[in-house]
């Protein structure tokens, strides 16, 4: 019995994602929840598997196209189905070429009839300075060129022109024979604006997901940023003591646990910044559930320490170390990146003292730490050593004042040039 899969919800609102890659081929025979293909959607690669057992007779998406929920992605059916016949007609893809879209197709196309060849020898021929040297930008003959010009001269539509007819005789040639069958590689071919090569980058995965939080985030809230400064020498100091402890435990000892708990003691004498808005309503969150921003070759990705005041410093580096491994891995859950209620973000591990971060929308702040540094300071007379990291908090002025936040950053401060209660923790 024939039947069709469509891309089902997987919840949170997602409408669509990218297949990034097939599992199985037409004719497989597979099993139920066997994976079928690989998709990335809301900055999660998750499989999607399969509803039942039966033979794939038709494959509706190509790797690499984006997806709508409800679109039909497998045919199934049972032995002795006929496999569907593919389609007839050719796949295309876009290319953009310097007059406009180029529509390139793996079908053999003729070339083009060659340029008539300018009677003009070309040393001769009258042409700017400009045109020629945009000409030798797009690797173009001047002397194959017919000049169109009132008086004989080349212009610049004429060069023009002649780069895209040459864009477009590349693009059609005709590909190598392909023994296995399989679809040959469309190769992107150089682009071309008035002053140069450029490259054209779809936004999609990982990079279109930042870009939709990002717009939602400036549309929807009001951001304002607060910076600061804290000693931490103390801090360093139980930091460099504990670590060789940790170490022997598998455990990589950073700073991001104990700035997490110097927040979430702020955070609880400063609910506002641990809440969100919803129409004309504050909702404060009594659960302290932390974003990290993790950087990966995709993007960045902000998976979620669940109840964080709850465990110890070193339950936290554990859960940070193991949940970054995951997200630069692309092996995050999307349950992982679900239910943040505060964010922190580390703009200091590059590089940078103060930077005025993005709120993670719809919470209501996200708290940034700049790059550490020793500065000579004086205790008395005595001028001394003092490590000082940065902070800055980014918050929505809708929902927190800058009173509130000036408040809440000196709480911080506060726990962490004093960090003996944080032995505590660990």
């Amino acid at each position: 019995m024939i039947h069709e899969f469509k891309f089902p919800d997987v919840g949170e609102g997602i409408t669509e994602g990218e297949l990034v890659e097939w599992l199985v081929k037409e004719g497989d025979s597979v099993r139920h929840d066997q994976a079928l293909a690989k998709v990335e959607t809301d900055k999660a690669l998750i499989d999607i598997p399969s509803p039942q057992d039966g033979i794939i007779l038709k494959l509706h998406v190509k790797a690499g196209s984006t997806i709508k929920v409800g679109q039909t992605l497998v045919t199934f059916g049972s032995k002795g189905d006929n496999i569907l016949p593919q389609s007839q007609s050719p796949q295309e893809h876009d290319s953009v070429g310097v007059v406009g879209r180029l529509e390139v197709s793996d079908r053999i196309i003729p070339s083009p009839k060659p340029a008539v060849q300018a009677s003009i020898p070309a040393q001769q021929m009258k042409i700017l300075p400009a045109i020629r040297i945009l000409a030798g930008e797009r690797g173009i003959d001047i002397a194959k060129i017919t000049p169109s010009g009132s008086q004989g001269q080349i212009t610049k539509q004429d060069v023009l022109d002649a780069a895209a007819g040459k864009s477009q005789a590349i693009a059609q040639q005709p590909q190598p024979a392909n023994p296995s069958g399989q679809q040959p590689e469309v190769k992107i071919q150089m682009k071309y604006d008035f002053y140069g090569p450029i490259e054209h980058v779809p936004i999609k995965g990982v990079r279109k997901a930042i870009a939709k939080k990002m717009e939602e985030s400036w549309r929807n809230a009001v951001p304002v940023t607060h910076m600061d400064e804290v000693d931490v020498t103390s801090l360093v100091n139980i930091r460099e003591k504990e670590k060789e402890k940790a170490a022997k435990k598998n455990i990589k000892l950073t700073y991001l646990p104990f700035i997490m708990k110097a927040a979430i003691e702020a955070l609880k004498e400063h609910p506002y910044l641990n809440s969100s808005k919803e129409e004309d309503e504050i909702i404060l969150k009594k659960y302290y559930n932390i974003g990290i921003a993790v950087e990966t070759e995709d993007g960045l990705i902000v998976p979620v320490i669940k109840g964080a005041d709850r465990k110890s410093i070193l339950a936290l580096a554990n859960e940070i170390q193991e949940i970054a491994e995951k997200t630069k891995e692309r092996k995050i859950d999307l349950a992982d990146l679900q239910g943040g209620a505060f964010t922190i973000t580390n703009i200091g591990s590059i590089g940078g003292v103060f930077a005025t971060p993005i709120i993670n929308y719809p919470e209501c702040a996200i708290l940034g730490l700049g790059k550490m540094q020793e500065r000579p300071a004086f205790e008395g007379s005595k001028l001394v050593k003092k490590m000082i990291l940065p902070l800055f908090i980014t918050f929505d002025h809708r929902i927190a004042d800058g009173a509130e936040a000036a408040r809440f950053m000196n709480k911080v401060k506060e726990s962490l040039q004093d960090p003996d209660w944080l032995l505590l923790e660990l």
